[in-house]
């Protein structure tokens, strides 16, 4: 006898009915940044139709996808000046902090507003850590290094000055040893308990986070593959995963999505929290590359791209489609 597994396949209406994975506009959250000084939106021009926004295209924007049902954003800064502590990243005045004001009076209970939580966007050396000088144990040499116990002092206050200005939900991005438990006890000394935390736990140093540089103005000088994961582990990322959710992470999130979905996977299968995913830039860029020379079928290609990471287990997936993919979904 043969089997017949193309009965289920037959018709449109019944590939729907028998659909094992489903996006919804609500598990989407739209990636945004913010940019000091602007009176109008800036192309990002690695990320064809993302931009750099001033407060009132953001305010717009953040209206936009409330409208489609969008399930939250998540809020970059890139201020005019940067220094080497990141001292605006802290400042109730710094434009991320302005920004998310203005963001969840905008939002009000439609959509979560998020944000970042890295000193990178405000490093004048693009780390997303507080550097010290070493003595290199080998050489001799004197060299710079990401001081990861100074850095979490800077997440702790960043985290307060976050929680402060409305976010509602702080997404800690990096990797910094012991950042979720340090931020954690530093909201709750402030009283900001039911803050909750996304802990960017599997995020490896990629490739594709090449345009995300320019749309933030990264300064980085060097890389960041001493702190950020090995694109070779598999096993560690399940490793960080597991040490975020002891330490209090409400989420966890494996970043980039595409090319670790065995990855996610894995975080989906052990995690006793929500898991998501982070589309990135590259990934974006890639898409978008193709489909301009005709290469590929762009709208299949997009809700293809992102339908394999819910399937991989993200129950929601940061992506700059996010309007674009709700607006699609709603027609």
């Amino acid at each position: 006898m043969i089997i017949r597994p193309r009965r289920l396949r037959s018709s449109p209406a019944m590939r729907r009915l028998v659909a094992e994975n489903r996006t919804h506009p609500g598990q989407l959250i739209l990636p945004m940044f913010v940019r000091e000084g602007l009176s109008e939106p800036v192309p990002i021009s690695s990320m064809p139709g993302v931009q750099q926004h001033s407060l009132d295209s953001m305010r717009r924007a953040i209206a936009e996808a409330a409208e489609l049902g969008v399930g939250g954003i998540m809020l970059f800064g890139v201020p005019e000046h940067k220094d080497a502590e990141g001292s605006g990243a802290i400042d109730p005045n710094g434009i991320l902090n302005v920004a998310t004001r203005a963001a969840v009076a905008e939002a009000g209970d439609a959509l979560v507003v998020q944000t970042d939580l890295c000193l990178d966007e405000f490093t004048d050396h693009g780390h997303c850590g507080v550097l010290r000088e070493r003595t290199h144990p080998v050489t001799g040499a004197t060299e710079l290094i990401v001081d990861n116990d100074a850095s979490l002092e800077r997440y702790r206050e960043m985290g307060v000055a976050q929680a402060e200005a409305g976010s509602q939900l702080l997404g800690l991005s990096g990797m910094m040893d012991g950042q979720v438990a340090e931020v954690r006890d530093a909201l709750d000394t402030a009283g900001h308990t039911d803050t909750p935390l996304l802990g960017y736990a599997a995020k490896y140093a990629s490739a594709f986070y090449g345009p995300f540089r320019e749309a933030v103005q990264s300064s980085l000088e060097g890389d960041r593959r001493a702190y950020q994961q090995n694109p070779a582990n598999r096993r560690e990322g399940i490793r960080e995963v597991e040490l975020d959710i002891d330490e209090g992470a409400d989420v966890v999130m494996v970043k980039p999505a595409m090319s670790f979905l065995d990855v996610l996977a894995d975080a989906s299968a052990i995690s006793s929290v929500p898991v998501w995913a982070y589309q990135v830039s590259g990934e974006y860029a890639m898409i978008e590359a193709a489909a301009a020379n005709g290469w590929i079928d762009r709208r299949r290609a997009i809700e293809e791209s992102v339908l394999s990471i819910q399937r991989a287990g993200a129950e929601a997936v940061l992506t700059y489609y996010a309007t674009e993919l709700a607006e699609w979904l709603r027609r």
